[in-house]
Formats: C-alpha cells, sequence, structure tokens
C-alpha cells in the first residue's frame, strides 16, 4: 500500500454523516488527501401515488435530481465541489460503494449510526463494505458526540497478533503514522491461563513473564522488517476484553487493525475485528 491521496466519503445527509464532516476535513489535511463525496439513492423509492400519476422513468429522474441536489449542497463549506468531486450513483449501496472505491480511491471513511449498527453490526451497509472493500476502511465512533480532535495530536495505535497478515498490517500502520506525522503505539493481547482473572496490562514494564518476553521479541523481529521503532503495549487477559481495556487506557486518534487478505468463505472480517469496529472507543481503520 502506499500514501493515502484519495478518500472516498459515503453520505447518507444523516447527522452522523454531517458531525463526520469535520473529521473527514482533518485526516485529509493531515494526509494532504483529496476527498470525493459519494451518494448511493435508490431510484425505485417512489410512492404508489407518484406511479399513478407519471411513469417511472419520470419518477427516477425526479429522484436522481433531487439527490443530485442534495449532495451538491452537503457540506458545501467543508468541501468544496470545485476541489471534491461529488459522486452520484444508484442500486446497491454498498456494492456501489466499493466499485467506485477501486477507481483510484486509497481510504474509505464512513461514519457508523448508534443503535442498530452497535447492537448487530453484521448485515449493515458498512459491515458489508468492510467485507467487500479492497483497500483501507475507516469507521467512526457514534461521531453525533466527538469534536475533532486538534490537528497537533497525532497517536496511532496497532493491534497486531502473530499470523502471517502480522507484517502487512504492521507495514501499512508505520507508512501511515510516517505519512500523518503521528506517533505509533504497537497493542498485542495474550490470552490469559484463567479467563477469570482481570486483564493485566505492561504499562510500565511492571509485569514479566517468558510469554511476554518472547511476544516482544517477535514484535521486534516484525519492527525490524517494516523499519518501525513504536512502543509496545502486551496487555494479558481474554484477547477481547484485553485490546478493549488497553484501548480504553489510550489517546489515540485511531486503531489500525487487520482484516483478511482473502474474502474467503467467512469473508474478511472475523469475530475479534467486529468486536473492534464495534467497540473501540475511538475510529478503527481497518485494512
Amino acid at each position: 500500500m502506499g500514501p493515502i491521496s484519495n478518500i472516498l466519503f459515503p453520505v447518507d445527509f444523516s447527522p452522523s454523516c454531517l458531525a463526520m464532516g469535520a473529521y473527514v476535513k482533518r485526516v485529509a489535511a493531515i494526509l494532504s488527501a483529496r476527498v470525493s463525496l459519494i451518494h448511493v439513492f435508490d431510484p425505485s423509492s417512489y410512492s404508489g401515488v407518484e406511479e399513478y400519476v407519471r411513469g417511472p422513468v419520470e419518477i427516477a429522474e425526479e429522484h436522481r435530481e433531487l439527490a443530485r441536489r442534495r449532495l451538491d449542497a452537503f457540506l458545501h463549506g467543508e468541501f468544496p465541489p470545485a476541489r471534491h468531486p461529488r459522486i452520484l450513483e444508484s442500486g446497491d449501496v454498498s456494492a456501489k460503494i466499493t466499485q467506485t472505491a477501486r477507481n483510484g480511491h486509497d481510504l474509505i471513511m464512513m461514519p457508523t449510526h448508534a443503535g442498530v449498527f452497535r447492537r448487530m453490526l453484521l448485515g449493515s451497509t458498512t459491515a458489508k463494505v468492510l467485507n467487500d472493500a479492497d483497500c483501507p476502511v475507516e469507521t467512526s465512533r457514534h461521531v453525533e458526540t466527538i469534536a475533532p480532535r486538534p490537528p497537533e495530536h497525532r497517536e496511532c495505535l496497532c493491534a497486531i497478533g502473530f499470523t502471517e497478515d502480522s507484517e502487512r498490517v504492521l507495514r501499512f500502520a508505520h507508512q501511515l503514522s510516517v505519512q500523518a506525522g503521528a506517533g505509533l503505539r504497537i497493542l498485542h493481547a495474550i490470552q490469559s491461563a484463567d479467563p477469570r482473572l482481570p486483564v493485566q496490562l505492561d504499562l510500565e514494564e511492571q509485569i514479566q513473564s517468558g510469554e511476554r518476553r518472547l511476544a516482544r521479541e517477535r514484535i521486534e523481529e516484525l519492527q525490524r522488517k517494516v523499519g518501525s521503532r513504536a512502543q509496545v503495549r502486551i496487555a494479558v487477559g481474554p484477547v477481547k476484553e484485553a485490546l478493549l481495556e488497553a484501548m480504553r487506557r489510550s489517546d489515540a486518534d485511531v486503531l489500525i487493525i487487520g482484516r483478511s487478505p482473502q474474502t474467503g468463505a467467512q469473508g474478511r472480517l472475523r469475530d475479534l475485528t467486529y468486536s473492534m469496529v464495534r467497540d473501540s472507543p475511538f475510529p478503527v481503520m481497518s485494512v
């Protein structure tokens, strides 16, 4: 993966999209990237009364024109159309977003909505985009209650395990932190032998064990391969809970986490990735 220079921002004119505009603008400014807004509408979303009065082609054209006007006016001040293209598509929302992203976009940024998304990620448009997109996807926590941080605050957190994909994820996180001029911290979780014990964090190297030392050695080897010198935080406990607890104690701007490079029978996302996207206290970039 190269530097991020083109961001695709799907919008549905919801309060979450409106609130996320300032965050997307901040990220684009930090990365010196261009933002394209995309809206996907359903041309068949008209009432029976409309169809009775006019033909379906006329109605679809009117709905397209209405969607075009709304898209051109949406976040006009934050993203002037002269510099930030507006893309209007019709059909399946997630499919159109992922197809458009393949045409020269390096990152998809989209909000997660409160309520349904938090209770059940599977089946949502966001989940489909996360599963199908080839480029990284950054999702927010419930941004209606979040104000963007000052530009000078730049901290990335990268959660890695010890899989074949770990080097790719860490390499991306290192390259992103360099491009953004951000600090980078690596987070790794060790499954505890007794899941009833509380999560332990070696925040100040106070806790040592053979398993921790081995983990640090493996992380050091990964860092040598990618040219990174990030600080490392080890958490011990049930993996999901350990990661989330370490994240809650972090002041990061974004969590970087891996997706499977192949869709496969189960899709790119696994249960742990879904949990991180759903429950993270800050935005998550899935790569």
